[in-house]
């Protein structure tokens, strides 16, 4: 049978190392998946979300994005949606500009900068000035130009970014981000002219300085991604974003944390970025999969570790990983026949594997775990304290 690099039609426990916890000042944001005109066929659907999670994979293992950042600080409780759509990412909706533009976003935890499209055409050679973003009734401006200059000529800086699928570019922007009774000034945002394959904007919770955590100055965020049926249903949860200064020795009751760890490779600072979590093992059913260590953390090298992507819909393993486990899953259900016609309609049946490119690209997480996997799960990132909390949800 075929192997495949990730993990989505059966349910697998990862246990992490446990921790203390603490609490702060609430902030709430909505999430919900990226609204996409996709097949009403839910085998090619699954294929998409194959493809795409496994070239994110690549991505994130093997990018190098080079960016400054500005970092801001706020302490003002606020709030926004985030939802599930059938593209297999979730989206949130942020209000930017002067009057503020709502706007749409993916919520994205692999990647920092945050963009939006800066135009309804595919492709457009338009490069905004100062003073222009969304029309002339909307004030934008550039790090060194004045908003209120009429001969502003300086164009702001330029940006480009590659994805697993997909690149965008554009020029950087300091704008306004409006929330509910609170505006956050001078927030650097890319405003793209150009993308390929990338339908909608990015909000970026990486872990860099230029990410939205980072400008707002977050102690912690958390999520509940409700459950995807391959469809736009319009079904939304809260994602709250805290930024009072919470005690370092509080404890949330009931609940368990494991703390993040940074890749040290020096020869990519982009890994640095990434959310890395110690996993301490696999699970399919109640059998443990025994998986070399060198894959459950980062080595000098930069190789192996787990990190958490919401911005990938499907668990990825390296290879090894992934064969020890699906080895583990036909044991288990060695008496049960293959579908073959589902097979054949899903595309999952014959799998062709080209080696990429990846000279003088080293290391990468072996482990990147899809927010397929946390779905109906709290997930909170506690920025103050280092730490990562995956919580079962049940409400």
């Amino acid at each position: 049978m075929a192997s495949l690099p990730f993990i989505s039609s059966f349910s697998f426990l990862i246990v992490f190392t446990a921790l203390a916890s603490a609490a702060a000042t609430t902030i709430k944001v909505s999430l919900s998946p990226l609204p996409h005109h996709s097949s009403s066929n839910v085998y090619q659907i699954l294929n998409n979300l194959a493809t795409s999670s496994v070239a994110r994979a690549h991505h994130l293992k093997h990018h190098n994005p080079k960016a400054e950042a500005k970092t801001n600080t706020s302490s003002s409780l606020l709030k926004a949606p985030i939802s599930p759509h059938s593209y297999g990412g979730y989206t949130m909706s942020l209000k930017f500009g002067t009057p503020p533009q709502d706007l749409t976003f993916i919520m994205d935890t692999g990647s920092s900068l945050s963009w939006f499209p800066c135009t309804s055409r595919y492709l457009c050679s338009r490069n905004p000035k100062c003073s222009w973003l969304f029309g002339s009734n909307v004030e934008s401006r550039c790090r060194e130009c004045e908003p209120t200059s009429k001969n502003c000529t300086q164009t702001c800086p330029p940006y480009l970014i590659q994805y697993g699928l997909g690149s965008t570019g554009g020029l950087l922007l300091v704008e306004n981000l409006v929330f509910p009774h609170k505006i956050f000034t001078d927030f650097l945002v890319g405003c793209s002219v150009i993308s390929n394959r990338q339908p909608a904007g990015i909000a970026g919770f990486g872990r860099s300085a230029v990410s939205l955590p980072s400008q707002l100055g977050l102690k912690k965020f958390s999520y509940c991604l409700v459950s995807r049926r391959f469809d736009d249903t319009g079904i939304s949860s809260d994602m709250l974003l805290e930024t009072g200064s919470g005690s370092r020795v509080a404890k949330t009751p009931g609940l368990s944390y494991t703390p993040f760890y940074k890749n040290q490779a020096a020869s990519n600072p982009a890994l640095k970025e990434f959310y890395y979590v110690t996993l301490r093992k696999i699970l399919v059913g109640d059998k443990t999969v025994k998986v070399p260590y060198s894959f459950l953390v980062a080595g000098s090298d930069g190789n192996g570790g787990t990190i958490i992507d919401s911005g990938s819909t499907l668990t990825f393993m390296e290879r090894p990983v992934f064969e020890l486990v699906s080895k583990e899953l036909e044991k288990q259900m060695g008496n049960y026949s293959r579908a073959l016609q589902v097979e054949k309609m899903s595309g999952l049946a014959h799998v062709s594997i080209f080696q990429a490119t990846t000279q003088g690209l080293h290391g990468g997480p072996a482990i990147i775990l899809g927010n397929f996997q946390q779905q109906n799960y709290h997930i909170e990132f506690d920025l103050e304290n280092d730490r990562w909390l995956p919580a079962e949800f049940s409400s």
